[in-house]
């Protein structure tokens, strides 16, 4: 059964996206993907998709739909948004079935930036290099979603309507692990005890390139004229006036700018979910502590994953 869905409305950033690209980054190539990836597995894996199967990021601006044929088994997840299937409203974090006229509304709610839409079957849409993730600032991928246009989904069926729960590691994080360097021996002593002690602030600049922070200066002694190096998600780069932007899915590949410290992997799609003004402080553990707690969470996730499988067959 195929199942087509008129695009109504959608917001600035809502795009196509899967489990990304990586392995392409020697070639330039950013790898993209979710801003939230434990959300679009979580979507996918509620539906009985493979994990990295294409699903819809909805920004803040939300998403408005309209089945035209179905009917079409839909999960969302990630972020404290608002979902209405016609007139009635469901958690954000939920299972349930679109039919022909039923129109679905997702909108921000009491808290995060971004959720994921996943559909039980093929999302129809553009590949670049493999993938359908969408970078936003090239359009290269599945593309964003624009009013006027039509999701096509084949292969689809209904699912069962039930709350997918929502875990506590899944919110926004105030509190996020680094690990100092690659080049924090640009920085003062004094301006590295500042950047693990004071509070930093989200601004408005942030999209899925980055997050761009106000804080106390964190100005580097050496001029800015190292080498362009590889920078990674997580990257917490700072520009010659001190202030410091967190790299996120859609970072570019290379850069000049000393980066201070590299936020924990798993820390980052907790951190995308925050919000302009609100804040965050940051902690250094050392690299072997990094290890230990990225394989804890990844097992953690795991058993999650499997007790949601469970409770959907």
């Amino acid at each position: 059964m195929t199942a087509r869905l008129d695009i109504l409305q959608a917001g600035p950033h809502v795009t196509f996206q899967d489990a990304g690209r990586p392995g392409l980054m020697r070639f330039g190539v950013p790898a993209s993907g979710a801003m939230d990836r434990k959300a679009l597995v979580i979507a996918n894996t509620a539906l009985g998709n493979p994990p990295g199967a294409t699903g819809v990021e909805v920004s803040f601006g939300g998403l408005s739909l309209l089945c035209q044929d179905g009917p079409v088994g839909v999960a969302i997840a990630g972020g404290g948004f608002i979902a209405t299937r016609n007139d009635t409203r469901l958690g954000s974090w939920t299972t349930l079935t679109l039919r022909p006229q039923d129109r679905l509304v997702i909108r921000p709610g009491p808290w995060g930036s971004w959720c994921c839409v996943a559909f039980a079957g093929g999302v129809q849409s553009p590949t670049w290099l493999k993938s359908v993730s969408t970078h936003a600032a090239s359009g290269l991928g599945g593309g964003r979603l624009l009013a006027g246009q039509q999701i096509t989904v084949t292969d689809t069926h209904p699912t069962d309507e039930r709350a997918i729960p929502c875990p506590v590691w899944a919110r926004p994080r105030h509190r996020i692990n680094v690990t100092l360097g690659p080049q924090d021996a640009l920085f003062a002593p004094e301006v590295i005890g500042a950047f693990l002690s004071s509070p930093f602030r989200l601004t408005g600049a942030f999209d899925r390139m980055g997050m761009r922070l106000s804080g106390p200066p964190l100005v580097p002694e050496a001029a800015l004229g190292i080498p362009s190096q590889p920078v990674t998600r997580g990257a917490v780069q700072v520009a010659g006036d001190g202030v410091a932007t967190v790299l996120l899915a859609d970072h570019q590949t290379t850069g000049g700018y000393p980066k201070i410290a590299t936020i924990l992997d798993d820390d980052t799609d907790a951190l995308a979910q925050l919000r302009p003004g609100e804040h965050l402080v940051f902690t250094a553990i050392t690299p072997a502590r990094a290890i230990q707690l990225a394989r804890q969470r990844d097992a953690a996730f795991k058993r999650w994953l499997a007790a949601l499988q469970k409770a959907r067959t």
